[in-house]
């Protein structure tokens, strides 16, 4: 089973597009709990309400040395049948990326794992070769300053293009393998739409709802395919930091719930 096929079948089953980004801060968890032990009550809580879980690996580098294994460790409680997106936004020259997706599909097992495409193509190749892991490529993120480069205008032999309209359209050219996915924020609704309609198929990993303010009912109207699918809405804090009680694992739980019922009114019918 490839990527897709996997977040497919999980969407399907727990009639979700929600994905929990695992994004532990040690200073906001609740008293006596330790990273690990919040990850296992929040998946714990939540699988079968999710499309996929993110941990995102500088919470975990910021670890120090115990960050790896906990990262491993948190990664091996999902259930097998939910993909695991890591959240790593790798970029760099052939041989290291070569390293990179080595560690992050072989060693760590995620099913998926977001780069930068600033480097090109030849940057990217070594992620690509895992037929069956999804590449979900930064197109137009969530963050203020996202325009800074991404919106810039060059001109193409087809006319002038913004930078992520031409990052979306080389991805759909580079997808030989049918295992790419792009970052698209919620925070940028026009640029959503135009990506959507420039790559009418292919899976958009969808950050920036909740406190960094994206519009849910604009981010899955023109986030889905025409079957309703292919629309990964990431959530983090808001689903996380629920409580700080020592209910957090329910109180996660009831704003996944809610979360995901949230986004299926705003599903296209399937």
């Amino acid at each position: 089973m490839n990527f897709i096929e996997k977040l497919t079948a999980a969407s399907r089953k727990n009639d979700s597009l929600l994905c929990i980004g695992l994004d532990p801060a040690p200073e906001r968890l609740p008293r006596g709990h330790d990273v690990l032990g919040f990850n296992r009550a929040i998946i714990e809580a939540t699988a079968d309400l999710v499309c996929a879980y993110k941990p995102n690996f500088a919470f975990y580098e910021a670890l120090g040395t115990d960050g790896c294994s906990t990262l491993k460790a948190t990664i091996d409680a999902i259930p097998d049948d939910i993909p695991v997106i890591g959240d790593a936004k790798r970029g760099d020259i052939g041989n290291t990326a070569r390293a990179y997706a080595q560690a992050i599909f072989e060693q760590l097992g995620c099913d998926a794992v977001t780069v930068s495409p600033y480097l090109g193509y030849d940057s990217l190749a070594p992620f690509l070769e895992y037929r069956k892991r999804g590449v979900f490529i930064l197109c137009r993120t969530s963050n203020t300053g996202a325009a800074d480069f991404q919106s810039l205008t060059c001109n193409t032999e087809n006319g002038p293009r913004s930078i992520y309209e031409i990052v979306a359209i080389r991805a759909g050219e580079w997808n030989t393998n049918g295992n790419i996915g792009l970052v698209v924020g919620a925070t940028a609704p026009k640029e959503l739409t135009k990506i959507r309609n420039l790559q009418p198929e292919m899976p958009l990993l969808i950050p920036g709802i909740g406190p960094q303010g994206g519009d849910l009912a604009h981010a899955v109207a023109a986030g889905v395919n025409d079957q309703g699918e292919r629309a990964i809405i990431n959530s983090s804090r808001q689903v996380l930091y629920a409580s700080s009680e020592p209910d957090f694992a329910s109180a996660a739980r009831e704003a996944a719930r809610a979360l995901r019922e949230a986004i299926n009114r705003y599903r296209k019918p399937a």
